[in-house]
C-alpha cells in the first residue's frame, strides 16, 4: 500500500509535464499560424517544451525506472485533456 502513494507523486508529476508540454503545443500552433514567421515559433517551442520535459522525467525519475514509467503514464494521461483544435 505504501509502494502505492510513492508512486503517486511522479503520477501527478507526469500529468502536470504533460498539461505543460500539451498546452504548450496548442498555444503554438494558435500563435504560430497568425505570426508572419511561424518556423521560429513552432522550433523555439519545440525546444523548450522537450527541454522541460526531459529535465522533468530527469528529476522525477531519479535512479527507478518504475518512477520513469508511471511519470511517463501520467503524461500520457494529459494528452487526454489536452485542448483540442
Amino acid at each position: 500500500m505504501r509502494e502505492v502513494f510513492q508512486m503517486a507523486w511522479p503520477f501527478m508529476a507526469g500529468l502536470v509535464l504533460g498539461a505543460i508540454f500539451f498546452g504548450g503545443l496548442w498555444w503554438t500552433v494558435r500563435r504560430g499560424l497568425a505570426s508572419p514567421c511561424p518556423a521560429l515559433w513552432f522550433t523555439a517551442s519545440l525546444s523548450l517544451r522537450m527541454a522541460v520535459a526531459v529535465t522533468g522525467f530527469y528529476f522525477v525519475a531519479g535512479s527507478d525506472w518504475r518512477r520513469l514509467l508511471v511519470c511517463l503514464a501520467g503524461f500520457t494521461i494529459a494528452r487526454l485533456g489536452a485542448p483540442k483544435g
